[in-house]
């Protein structure tokens, strides 16, 4: 009777274990990061060749995981978080872009068509104020664009200091889990081991990387650039640092113990490496090129505008302003050095930063993203000022040995271009000399194209004379001669002159100033092939195929990071679905097992019964 009784007090006991197991499954069914767990029962042995057993015990509370799904799990995370940022990102910047609310193109049609409208009337008041008017609407369009790339800048940012922060948490608490997992040792319980992966895993998507379990039962974690974020019970936080060139952007760093070390660029994944490398390889790029299609247009348009004279008579002047050049110092420099900058050569331009370097007698340059060495010419004096892709640089004050500094040479142009002039007469749309031709003239030069070279010696241009000795020859107003050959440059005192045909021994040119209030369009015609003129690339590429070409490029980009966004996202489905296969709860089955053990429960509340009928009729034998 013993012998019944305790077999069926420890089935009674188990199968209870067994039901409270299947309820806490059922009850965590939806809790995120739960593992399902179940009840190991072995029979306890009897004694002798001949016994019978002695019951069933709880041989152990199994959690159902899998250590590799789960490291599949963390690294799918990573990759996920680190592709949910850079698509997100990369399509606000293709609407800003590619939309022709916000974009260049509305704006750039309506100020070259402008421009053709002064073409076909020099001499209209209206068409000239249209022109202004839409010049200054193309300018607010290029600031307007930049400052939502920049408001996109300041949002990753914002986002970066908020990623940063809640990773740390993240990390105290798997470092926390980690402390109260060791002081249980061998009694650890399965959810305490669920609440670790669960945060190691959030911790994943934010910063990427992996987790490495050690032989006492802590799980160390490090970032994908191999820094440690947990060690055993110990915590290293991320922060963020000002950038040494630009103290508003900010630097992601790693705390340790030693101090704080910056991490580069691909130290982290996650969350926070998809916003630093939105940051680096789609925003700054797309801010530069901007910044670059700003300069050459402007550039450009100004060049041809002081080419010809306006409706007063005069020289032109710029049209738009730009801010020069950008350079920033280091924060360490040592020296005092100052630069004044400016646009040399449009067609030099790449928009590329690029970090200048003072040696003590030399300088140096490497673009900012990859390092890769950039030629330097010059001594920076005002005399030799350094060159470096389309940028010349006059050094003022003493530079120290080691100093450096970062040049960006379009960040800042597209936020500050403006319209310079406001006087619709000031538009330069006349050629600023006439070419009359001698009747007796035997070439068959039928004119020429005259610009103003320098405006201050035009100034006192009242007319000259040029005198072809023969065909290859000729005299300025009565001066030595000088060699030609049919489309070379004529240069005078302030202006240049290319001439239409090939001249003949003997032949005539007389040059007059253009007075006020010419209707000649000359000038007006090559302002309004601006946007056709190759002036990009070394001269390979015009402004309005390159900003198609920006165009493209971002919404490539944004269109690959989606692709890519989709595939992890079915990836990460699939480790998803294979883990829910091995630790999710699945209620039909949790609802067979429960209806299993409840009729075990009560068979072995009838054995405990029945040991009791026998006790009970042993005690009224006896009695009798």
């Amino acid at each position: 009777m013993a012998d019944v009784l305790s077999t069926g007090s420890s089935a009674l006991l188990a199968f209870q274990r067994a039901l409270s197991t299947v309820s806490h499954n059922v009850a965590n069914a939806a809790t995120p990061g739960y593992s399902r767990q179940r009840v190991e029962l072995e029979a306890r042995p009897g004694h002798g060749s001949s016994a019978i057993g002695n019951g069933v015990d709880v041989a152990r509370l199994q959690r159902l995981a899998d250590g590799l799904v789960f490291a599949r799990q963390v690294d799918s995370s990573g990759e996920l978080g680190r592709l949910t940022q850079l698509a997100d990102l990369s399509s606000r910047v293709d609407k800003l872009v590619s939309n022709p609310t916000t974009g260049l193109s509305t704006s750039w049609s309506a100020f070259f068509s402008a421009a053709k409208g002064v073409v076909a009337d020099p001499t209209s008041s209206a068409a000239r104020s249209q022109l202004l008017t839409t010049g200054e609407q193309l300018a607010a369009r290029w600031r307007s664009l930049d400052s939502h790339l920049a408001q996109v800048g300041a949002d990753t940012e914002a986002r970066l200091q908020g990623q940063v922060a809640a990773a740390n948490q993240l990390a105290g608490e798997v470092a926390l889990l980690n402390r109260d997992i060791l002081s249980a040792g061998t009694n650890v319980t399965p959810d305490l081991l669920d609440q670790r992966e669960l945060r190691v895993g959030q911790l994943s998507a934010l910063v990427g990387g992996n987790a490495v379990l050690q032989d006492d039962g802590a799980l160390n974690v490090f970032t994908a650039g191999g820094q440690p974020m947990v060690l055993g019970t110990k915590a290293m936080p991320l922060s963020t640092t000002a950038d040494p060139y630009q103290a508003d952007r900010m630097q992601l760093a790693l705390q340790t113990p030693g101090g704080t070390i910056a991490l580069p660029q691909g130290a982290v994944s996650g969350e926070i490496g998809g916003l630093l490398e939105f940051r680096a390889s789609t925003l700054d790029p797309a801010r530069a090129e901007l910044g670059r299609l700003a300069t050459a247009f402007a550039e450009t348009f100004n060049a041809v505008q002081r080419g010809g004279v306006d409706y007063t008579g005069a020289a032109g002047s710029d049209f738009f302003t730009l801010p020069p050049p950008h350079i920033n110092e280091h924060a360490t420099n040592t020296g005092n050095a100052s630069f004044t900058t400016r646009v040399a050569d449009v067609g030099a331009l790449t928009g590329h930063d690029l970090v200048m370097r003072f040696d003590g007698s030399n300088w140096s340059a490497i673009r900012a993203e990859t390092g890769q060495a950039v030629s330097v010419t010059g001594t920076g004096t005002a005399a030799d000022p350094l060159r470096v892709e389309g940028v010349e640089l006059v050094v003022s004050n003493t530079a120290a040995a080691g100093d450096r500094f970062l040049l960006r040479p379009t960040a800042q142009a597209a936020a500050g271009i403006q319209v310079a002039l406001s006087d619709p007469s000031r538009i330069a749309a006349a050629a600023p000399m006439t070419v009359g031709l001698d009747s007796g003239n035997l070439g068959n030069v039928t004119g020429g194209s005259a610009r103003i070279t320098d405006a201050t010696a035009f100034a006192s241009f009242a007319g000259a004379n040029i005198s072809f000795i023969d065909a290859n020859t000729y005299s300025l107003d009565g001066g030595p001669p000088v060699a030609y050959a049919p489309g070379d440059t004529i240069t005078g005192s302030g202006w240049s002159l290319v001439l239409d045909g090939a001249p003949a021994a003997g032949d005539e040119i007389t040059l007059g100033r253009t007075g006020p209030r010419s209707s000649d369009n000359a000038n007006a015609r090559l302002l309004a092939g601006v946007d056709g003129q190759d002036v990009l690339d070394g001269g390979r590429m015009d402004v309005t195929a390159a900003m198609t070409q920006l165009t493209a490029r971002v919404g490539s980009g944004a269109r690959h990071a989606e692709l890519n966004l989709k595939a992890q996202q079915a990836i990460h489905d699939q480790v998803v679905a294979e883990r829910e296969s091995v630790s999710g709860v699945n209620l039909d089955e949790e609802a067979a097992n429960m209806l299993r053990f409840q009729q075990a429960y009560q068979a072995a509340a009838q054995v405990i019964a029945t040991a009791d009928t026998m006790f009970q009729s042993l005690l009224g034998a006896v009695r009798r």
